[in-house]
C-alpha cells in the first residue's frame, strides 16, 4: 500500500514538475556551449530567448491548471489559457520573423546610408568644382543687368592702361636721356619706367575726363565754359601730339622708309599724322566705351558716388550668394537626409525591439492569467505604440471595452 502510495506521488510529482524533464537539455542546446562558434552565437540568438520564454510557460502552467479547480469561470479560463499558449508559438514565429525584417532593414539603412555619402560627397565636389563657373555667371548676370556701366569703365580703364604702356616704351629713350643730362647720372631704367607709367597714366586719364567736361558744356549750351573746356582740350591735343603721339610717330617712320624709296617727312607731316593719330584714337575709344566709363570714373573720384537703384545694389549679394552656393537647395537636401536618418532610425530601433519584447510579451501574459485571470498585452506587437496598453492594465477593462459598454448605453 505505501509502495502504491508513494508510486502515485511520484507520478503526481512528475506530472506538476514536467518542465525539469527537458529544461535542462533545451537550455543546454539553446546555450550551445560546446558548438563552433558561429553555431553558438546562431543558437543563442535565434533559440535561447524562446526557450526560456517556453520553459517559464511551462512553468507558469503548472499553478495555473491547479488554480482551475478555484476558478469561477472554468471555461473562459481554460480557453485563455490555451490562447495564451497560442500567442506564444506567434511570438516565437514573430520573433525569427522579426530578427529576419531587422536585418533587411539594416541592410536597408547602410545602403541608404552609404548612399547619403556618395550624393553628399559628390555635391561637395560638384560644388568646388563648378563654384568659378557659377561665380562668372553670376558675376556676368550682375555686371549686364546693373544700371552702372561697369564694362564701360572697365575697358575705359583697360584702354588707358593699353595706351600708359605704349607710351612708356615710346618715351623711354627721350626721358632718360633728359634726366640722365640733367643729373649728370646714370639712372636705373625700371624705376623710370615705374614713374613714367604712373604719370602717363594720369595724363591719359585725365585727357578723357577733359573731353568728357567738354561734352557734358556742349549738352549744356554753356558757351563760356565751351570756349575754356575747348582751351584747355586744345592745350591737351598739343601736349599729346608734341609728346606723345610725335614720338609714336617717330618710331614708324623707319617702317615707312623701308617700303618706299627716297621717303623724307618734315616735322610738320609729323605733327599732321600726330593729330590725325590723336583724334582717330580718341574718336574711336569716346563713342565705343570712354564716353560711358568715364562719366563714372569721375564721379568716384570726385566722392559723388555711383548713381544706381539702390534697392538693387542692396539685393544683388544676396542673390549672387544664393546662386553661387545655391543655399536653400543645399540645405533644404540637409533636412530631407535628416527626416530620412531618422525615421528609418526610428523603424531600425522598433524592428530590433519587437521581437525581443514580442516574447517577452507572450511570457508575462502568463504571469499576468494566472493573477489577475487576463492578459497584459494585446499579441502580436505590431509597433511600439501596442505597449501602452500595459500602463492601463490595472483597470477592470479594456480601453475599447470600455467605449464599446458606453456606446451600447446611449443606443439603450
Amino acid at each position: 500500500m505505501n509502495n502504491d502510495t508513494s508510486t502515485i506521488a511520484n507520478i503526481a510529482f512528475s506530472i506538476l514538475l514536467f518542465p525539469t524533464f527537458f529544461q535542462e537539455e533545451f537550455l543546454a542546446f539553446a546555450w550551445a556551449a560546446g558548438d563552433p562558434l558561429w553555431a553558438m552565437y546562431l543558437k543563442r540568438v535565434f533559440l535561447l530567448l524562446p526557450v526560456l520564454a517556453f520553459i517559464l510557460g511551462a512553468w507558469v502552467t503548472i499553478p495555473t491548471i491547479l488554480s482551475i479547480i478555484f476558478r469561477h469561470n472554468r471555461k473562459e479560463y481554460v480557453l485563455s489559457l490555451f490562447s495564451t499558449w497560442w500567442d506564444l508559438g506567434k511570438s516565437i514565429a514573430y520573433y525569427w520573423a522579426g530578427l529576419a525584417n531587422f536585418c533587411f532593414y539594416v541592410v536597408v539603412y547602410l545602403l541608404g546610408m552609404i548612399k547619403m555619402l556618395v550624393l553628399g560627397i559628390m555635391s561637395v565636389l560638384q560644388t568646388v568644382l563648378l563654384m568659378p563657373f557659377r561665380l562668372l555667371g553670376s558675376a556676368g548676370k550682375k555686371v549686364t543687368g546693373s544700371s552702372v556701366p561697369l564694362i564701360a569703365v572697365f575697358l575705359t580703364l583697360f584702354w588707358v592702361l593699353i595706351e600708359s604702356t605704349i607710351f612708356t616704351y615710346v618715351t623711354t629713350p627721350l626721358v632718360l636721356d633728359t634726366l640722365s643730362n640733367i643729373t649728370g647720372e646714370r639712372i636705373n631704367i625700371t624705376l623710370m619706367r615705374v614713374g613714367l607709367f604712373t604719370f602717363l597714366f594720369f595724363i591719359v586719364l585725365g585727357s578723357y575726363a577733359v573731353l568728357s567736361t567738354f561734352v557734358d558744356s556742349i549738352k549744356e549750351k554753356n558757351v563760356s565754359q565751351i570756349i575754356g573746356i575747348a582751351a584747355i582740350e586744345l592745350i591737351v591735343l598739343l601736349v599729346e601730339v608734341l609728346f606723345l603721339y610725335r614720338e609714336f610717330v617717330d618710331a614708324l617712320i623707319p617702317w615707312f622708309a623701308m617700303y618706299a624709296e627716297d621717303f623724307q617727312i618734315g616735322i610738320l607731316g609729323i605733327l599732321a599724322i600726330s593729330t590725325f593719330v590723336w583724334f582717330g584714337i580718341r574718336s574711336l575709344s569716346w563713342f565705343l566705351f570712354a564716353s560711358y566709363g568715364t562719366p563714372t570714373i569721375m564721379s568716384i573720384i570726385q566722392g559723388k558716388g555711383i548713381q544706381a537703384s539702390k534697392g538693387k545694389e542692396s539685393s544683388a549679394p544676396k542673390k549672387l550668394s544664393a546662386q553661387i552656393f545655391d543655399t536653400d537647395d543645399y540645405m533644404e537636401n540637409i533636412k530631407e537626409n535628416i527626416d530620412w536618418v531618422q525615421e528609418k532610425g526610428d523603424e531600425l530601433i522598433q524592428a530590433f525591439m519587437l521581437p525581443p519584447l514580442q516574447l517577452m510579451a507572450s511570457a508575462i501574459n502568463f504571469c499576468t492569467l494566472l493573477v489577475a485571470n487576463q492578459h497584459m498585452f494585446e499579441l502580436p506587437l505590431t509597433d511600439m505604440e501596442s505597449l501602452k496598453y500595459a500602463g492601463n492594465f490595472m483597470q477592470t477593462e479594456k480601453p475599447e471595452q470600455a467605449d464599446s459598454r458606453k456606446e451600447k448605453a446611449a443606443a439603450n
